[in-house]
């Protein structure tokens, strides 16, 4: 499918949210991906074109939205500089990392920085449907500064009765902002804090590949089998 470029913008140190036009024939899921193709760039390089992007936006919104990390590559330095107008190409939807249906058990995210994307599309659109899945999203950054959309995943509470918001980070010594929420790294100690039976949700996680590994070991270590876990990993950005 084609599309243009509405607008970027900031939306934490080091990360920028880009938002598309959305054909009317495209329909996705919370959690869902693309790849994205930029249309004769001014520079490339081995990596070529075309990057996948979770999509940041939530169904019932009416743009596509990308929120990536800014890396020195060919194909973020295009990106950054291109004006509103600029077309694109773009496949999809891909994955399956979906919210599930059976609305007895509840969904535990845990998210690592860049790895909010696409939770975000999965945590609004169940707050707009009104869902009666009970939802605790666990989000890891190292400092607040670092957090894309930390001040909306934390109001999502107001709208939503279902859903638990957890942020944590990992290295406020850096930080000048102020943070009241959790600090360290999300581990069985945080999670057994606010989610009584670890055996029963469905467990979402996303974000680096060592922290995904990492997660995924501790919710063995939990007695939590791989058939309730759902993964993808953020390598490179």
């Amino acid at each position: 499918m084609e599309t243009k470029l509405i607008r970027s913008e900031q939306a934490a140190e080091g990360t920028m949210s880009f938002h598309f036009e959305r054909p009317a024939e495209f329909n996705f899921k919370g959690g869902q991906s693309i790849d994205l193709t930029l249309v004769n760039p001014p520079e490339t390089d081995d990596e070529g074109n075309t990057r996948a992007f979770s999509i940041a936006a939530a169904p019932y919104e009416n743009e596509i939205m990308i929120t990536t990390r800014m890396r020195d590559t060919a194909f973020k330095r295009v990106l950054k500089t291109l004006a509103p107008g600029a077309p694109f190409k773009f496949e999809g939807p891909f994955g399956s990392m979906t919210l599930h249906n059976d609305t007895a058990k509840p969904a535990v995210i845990l998210a690592g920085g860049i790895g909010i994307t696409p939770f975000r599309s999965m945590v609004l659109q169940a707050a707009h449907d009104k869902l009666p899945h009970k939802i605790f999203l666990f989000y890891s950054n190292r400092r607040p500064e670092d957090a894309a959309f930390l001040k909306e995943l934390t109001d999502l509470e107001k709208e939503n009765p279902n859903y638990k918001f957890i942020g944590t980070m990992t290295n406020m010594t850096d930080s000048k902002m102020l943070w009241s929420g959790e600090t360290g790294y999300i581990d069985g100690t945080m999670i057994k804090k606010y989610v009584t039976d670890l055996a029963a949700p469905i467990y979402y996680m996303a974000g680096p590949p060592a922290m995904a590994a990492a997660m995924r070991k501790m919710l063995n270590e939990n007695g939590i089998n791989d058939d309730y876990i759902r993964a993808e990993e953020f390598s490179g950005y």
